[in-house]
């Protein structure tokens, strides 16, 4: 998708507004998204389990991010993603991101958590009433 949204920059020039705080705001979100990432990835490792998508974990992980969002990584890379459209100030393609967040969902959140429920029943569907998917 951040490829998608640097073409449509070198495609049809002119799209962004020239609005100066859209550098400092994207330069943020990204800054942001990396540490939320940085955070789930630490989760992670003080679990010793996979951080592979699909991969069958051997603990679940509730804690730290966790707490706010079930899918901090995901929203990580959304977070990064609006983070580059808007540094490269071509706001029109901000539609890519809930478009990305749709295709993630489909593609892998829905069977990661088919995955977890098999795994850990109660204790993931007590754990994701609790908590948002995405925020």
């Amino acid at each position: 998708m951040a490829v998608a949204a640097f073409g449509v920059d070198r495609l049809i020039p002119g799209l962004g507004f020239g609005l100066n705080w859209t550098q400092g705001a994207g330069t943020g979100l990204i800054c942001i998204g990396l540490g939320v990432m940085a955070l789930a990835v630490w989760e992670f490792l003080r679990a010793r389990t996979t951080i592979i998508p699909r991969k069958r974990p051997s603990a679940f992980l509730r804690s730290g991010i966790y707490q706010l969002t079930r899918n901090p990584i995901y929203l990580a890379d959304a977070m990064v993603l609006g983070g580059l459209v808007l540094r490269w100030d071509v706001l029109p393609a901000l539609v890519l991101v809930p478009v990305f967040m749709g295709i993630i969902t489909t593609r892998f959140i829905l069977g990661e958590e088919e995955g977890l429920i098999t795994l850990f029943g109660e204790e993931y569907e007590n754990w994701a009433a609790t908590v948002r998917r995405w925020l």
